[in-house]
C-alpha cells in the first residue's frame, strides 16, 4: 500500500535526523543524501546546519542533519536547535538515530521524541557491533513499547540505504500519526501533570503547536524556555504549587525524580526485550579504559601516543621526502639549463626562485603532513580521542573548562579554523571564548613544515621526534596555562559540568582513514597550489626588486630590494629573539598562511645565494643559524598570532573583534616574551652556541 502511496505522491517530505554524538549520524545523512548536501548556520547562532535532499520513486526528501545531542532539555545551543525545528517546522518524520551498542544510553533522547509526539522512526546504527558483542533485541516487540517504528542497519553499508528509505516512506504513511505510549512519572507527578494540563491552553500556550502533556512536562521541569514563554499568571502559579508538592511529597526535585523515571522506562523496554547480551562480561572497551582512562596512567599513556605519532612522522616522512627534494632540484637545475647563456633572466628566476624555490620548498613536506594526518585519524576513528579529553578532564576542570573543551584543542592539531568551529559545542559562552581564544597554541598542520625544515637542519636524527613533542607539549601546556589566565581575569565565573559519553573502540576502516587523511591532506595541497603560489610570486618579486642584476645577487644586494628594506625596518625589533632581517622578512608573509613561512625563506635564500646552486634550504640555514636560533624560531611560530583566517573565523564566531583582536594581540606579545627570554637565557648558558 505504501508503494502505491509514494508514487502517486509527488511533494517533497521534510526529515530531520536525531541522536546522540558518536551515534553515526552524520555517516548516515552522508549515506542517504550523497554529493546533494550543502552546509550553513542557522539564523543568528554559528551552529552549523547541514541539509541535504534525495530522490525516491519520484518523490523529493529533504533531510536536515540536527545537531548532535543527548536530550532535548534546551539548556545549549544544539538542544535549543534540535526542539525547536521539531516543534516549530514539524518535519513529515523525525529518525532518531542511537547506537544499538549503547542502546539504553541513547533512549533517553528517544523518551523525550515520544513526548512530543512526534511521527518518529527509530534506528538502530552500528547493528554489526552490537551483534559482535551478543547484544540483540526483539525489534517488533521493541516497536510496539516505544510506539514506533524500528529498524536495524550498519549506517555506512549502501545496501542497507534502501532500506532505510523503505522504512522513511512507511514511517510517513503510517496509520499512526504519532507514538501512543507515554512515560508513566509515578502517582504524584501524573496528578500534577493532569492539573497543568487542564490549564494549560486558557492563555499564553497554543495547544495545536505543542501537545499539552509535554508542556505540562517541560514546566514541571522548570524548562527555561518554557517558563519564559508562559504569560499565564494563573498558570504560573498553578505550577510553583506543583513543583513544590511533588519536592515536600518524594523529596527531591521534579527534574531528578522525571529524569529517573524516564531511566526507569527505558530499563524496562531494555530488560523486556534483550534477547541475548554478553554484558555479563567485561567488554574490551572496558578492559582497554581501565588502562587508557586511569587517573594516574593516562596522561602519560597520551604522552607516549602523541611521541610515537611525531617519530612515526618523522621516520616515514623522510623517505618519500626526499624523492620530492630531489625531484625539485631536477626540476630547478632543468630550468636553469634553459637559460645558461642568460642568468639574470626574470623569467628563469620567478620559475626557480619563486614558484619551485617557495611552492616547491612546502609541498617537500606534504610526506610528514599526510603521516600526521593518518595517525590522528586512527586515534579519531578508533574512539581514542574522547578518551584523551576525559582523562584531561582533572586538570582541565582545576583550570575552569572541563574536558569538554579539550576536544577543540586536539582538532587545532589539524587546523586551528575548525578547531574553533568545534567551540560551537561547549555549554556556555564562557568556555566557548576562552577555548576558542587558546586554540592556535594547538601545532596546526601548517606549522608542521617549519618544524620539519628546523629540526633536521639543528638536532641529530635521534633527537628529531623528542623535538618535534617537545613543541606541541609546550603548545599544550600554554594553552592550559593561558586558560587558567584567562579564567581569572576576563571570564571569571562557575564552570559547567562534565559529561561526555565514551563511544566503544572500533577497529578503523581503510575507506575512512584514506578519506580523513586525503581530505586534510588536499587542503595542504590546494593551499600551496594558491594561497602559497600568490604570495611566492609577491615575495619573489619583493626579493627581485629593484635589484638590477638578478643572476648572482649578493646578499647585499638582495638587502636593497623591497623585501631586504621591510627586514631591515624591523630588524631592530626582532634581533632580541636571535632574529636577523631575513627571519622577519619570512615571518611577516606567514600571517597569511602559516606553511608561506618556508616558503618565504626559500625564496629569501633561493634568490640571496644562488651561488650554492641546489643545496637544500636546511643546508643553507645549517650554516647561517645555531641550534638555539632554529628553536627560538620554531617557539615563536607556535605561538604568535595565527593565519589571517583563524583571525577572521574568530572574529565570526565570538561575534566581536575585540576577542579577535585579543587573541591576535596577546599571542604576539606572548610570542615575542618568552622567545626573547629563552634566547637571551640561552646566550647567557652558551647553548647552541658553537
Amino acid at each position: 500500500m505504501h508503494g502505491n502511496i509514494i508514487t502517486e505522491d509527488k511533494r517533497t517530505y521534510t526529515i530531520a535526523l536525531v541522536g546522540n554524538p558518536n551515534a553515526g549520524k552524520t555517516t548516515i545523512f552522508n549515506n542517504l543524501t550523497g554529493a546533494h548536501q550543502h552546509v550553513g548556520n542557522y539564523p543568528g547562532v554559528t551552529v552549523e546546519k547541514k541539509e541535504g535532499s534525495f530522490t525516491s520513486r519520484g518523490v523529493t526528501f529533504h533531510v536536515i542533519d540536527l545537531p548532535g545531542t543527548y536530550s532535548l532539555t534546551a539548556q545549549s545551543a544544539d538542544e535549543r536547535i534540535t526542539r525547536d525545528f521539531i516543534i516549530n517546522e514539524k518535519p513529515d518524520v523525525v529518525i532518531d538515530i542511537a547506537d544499538y551498542s549503547n542502546l539504553q544510553r541513547n533512549l533517553y533522547l528517544t523518551t523525550q521524541l515520544i513526548e512530543l509526539q512526534t511521527p518518529l522512526l527509530l534506528v538502530l546504527n552500528m547493528a554489526d557491533v552490537a551483534k559482535s558483542r551478543g547484544i540483540e533485541h526483539e525489534l517488533p516487540l521493541l516497536s510496539d513499547l516505544l510506539g514506533c517504528s524500528v529498524l536495524e542497519v550498519v549506517g555506512h553499508h549502501n545496501n542497507d540505504r534502501q532500506k532505510l528509505i523503505d522504512a522513511i516512506i512507511s514511517a510517513i504513511h503510517t496509520d499512526k500519526p504519532s507514538p501512543a505510549v507515554k512515560v508513566n512519572y509515578g502517582k504524584d507527578i501524573e496528578s500534577e501533570i493532569s492539573k497543568l494540563t487542564d490549564l494549560i491552553g486558557k492563555n499564553g500556550f497554543d495547544p495545536e503547536k505543542t501537545n499539552k502533556r509535554w508542556l505540562a512536562v517541560k514546566l514541571i521541569e522548570h524548562d527555561a524556555d518554557v517558563i519564559s514563554s508562559n504569560t499565564n499568571l494563573q498558570l504560573s502559579a498553578a505550577v510553583e504549587k506543583s513543583t513544590n508538592r511533588i519536592r515536600s511529597l518524594d523529596g527531591d526535585s521534579p527534574e531528578i525524580i522525571i529524569a529517573e523515571r524516564r531511566y526507569g522506562f527505558i530499563a524496562g523496554v531494555i530488560r523486556e526485550t534483550t534477547l541475548s547480551t554478553s554484558s555479563s562480561r567485561q567488554t574490551i572497551s572496558e578492559d582497554l579504559d581501565k588502562v587508557l582512562t586511569n587517573r594516574y596512567f593516562g596522561i602519560p599513556i597520551f604522552m607516549v601516543l602523541m611521541y610515537l605519532v611525531f617519530q612515526l612522522t618523522f621516520t616515514l616522512g623522510s623517505y618519500p621526502m626526499g624523492w620530492i627534494e630531489s625531484f625539485f632540484g631536477w626540476s630547478s637545475e632543468a630550468i636553469s639549463g634553459w637559460w645558461e647563456l642568460d642568468s639574470t633572466s626574470l623569467i628563469r628566476s620567478l620559475l626557480v626562485d619563486g614558484i619551485i624555490g617557495g611552492v616547491g620548498g612546502v609541498i617537500v613536506f606534504l610526506p610528514n603532513i599526510v603521516f600526521l594526518f593518518l595517525a590522528i585519524a586512527i586515534l579519531e576513528d578508533t574512539g581514542y580521542m574522547p578518551r584523551a579529553a576525559f582523562i584531561m578532564d582533572r586538570l582541565m576542570h582545576k583550570l575552569g573548562l572541563h574536558g569538554k573543551s579539550f576536544i577543540p584543542m586536539l582538532i587545532g592539531f589539524g587546523c586551528s579554523i575548525p578547531a574553533i568551529m568545534a567551540t560551537r559545542t561547549l555549554d556556555t559562552r564562557r568556555e566557548r571564548l576562552i577555548t576558542m581564544l587558546i586554540a592556535p597554541l594547538m601545532s596546526c598542520g601548517a606549522r608542521l613544515p617549519i618544524y620539519a625544515l628546523i629540526i633536521p637542519a639543528f638536532f641529530p636524527m635521534k633527537m628529531h621526534g623528542v623535538m618535534l613533542w617537545s613543541i606541541y607539549m609546550i603548545g599544550i601546556a600554554l594553552a592550559v596555562v593561558s586558560a587558567k589566565l584567562l579564567r581569572i581575569s576576563f571570564f571569571k565565573g562557575p564552570s559547567m559540568p562534565f559529561v561526555m559519553e565514551l563511544p566503544p573502540y572500533r577497529m578503523p576502516t581503510l575507506k575512512a582513514l584514506t578519506i580523513h587523511m586525503w581530505e586534510r591532506s588536499w587542503l595542504y595541497l590546494k593551499k600551496a597550489g594558491t594561497v602559497i603560489l600568490g604570495i611566492s610570486i609577491i615575495m619573489w618579486a619583493l626579493t627581485t626588486f629593484p635589484v638590477e642584476r638578478i643572476g648572482d645577487s649578493s646578499e647585499n644586494d638582495l638587502s636593497e630590494s623591497y623585501a631586504g628594506q621591510i627586514g631591515r625596518t624591523i630588524e631592530p625589533v626582532i634581533a632580541p629573539m636571535g632574529f636577523d632581517w631575513k627571519i622577519g622578512t619570512a615571518l611577516i608573509g606567514a600571517f597569511a598562511a602559516k606553511e608561506v613561512f618556508v616558503s618565504q625563506l626559500g625564496i629569501v635564500y633561493s634568490v640571496g645565494d644562488s651561488n650554492e646552486g641546489s643545496a637544500a634550504l636546511r643546508d643553507k640555514l645549517q650554516k647561517k643559524y645555531n641550534p638555539l636560533i632554529g628553536f627560538c624560531i620554531m617557539l615563536f611560530t607556535l605561538i604568535a598570532a595565527p593565519c589571517m583566517a583563524t583571525i577572521a573565523v574568530t572574529k565570526r564566531e565570538s561575534n566581536s573583534w575585540k576577542w579577535a583582536a585579543l587573541q591576535f594581540f596577546g599571542l604576539t606579545v606572548l610570542a615575542y616574551v618568552l622567545t626573547v627570554s629563552v634566547y637571551q637565557i640561552g646566550k647567557l648558558l652558551s647553548i647552541g652556541v658553537a
